[in-house]
């Protein structure tokens, strides 16, 4: 009995298959915008995150003192 064939490339994620077919459907002005665009969506996720964290301090610290 033989093993199978292994492949010699590898199968493309999800990801790439997107940025494959945006690439082909936007330019690059327009992919560039959208990723910079992605990318404060995301730090400010972040930012929301950090002040709902700060805010638990704030009032862990005031219950403490009181």
């Amino acid at each position: 009995m033989q093993a199978a064939p292994v492949r010699a490339t590898a199968i493309p994620s999800v990801t790439d298959a997107l940025r494959a077919v945006e690439s082909l459907l936007m330019g690059s002005g327009q992919r560039t915008a959208r990723r910079n665009a992605w990318t404060s969506v995301l730090e400010d996720r972040r930012r929301a995150k950090d002040r709902v964290e700060a805010q638990r301090v704030f009032e862990d610290v005031a219950t403490r003192t009181s």
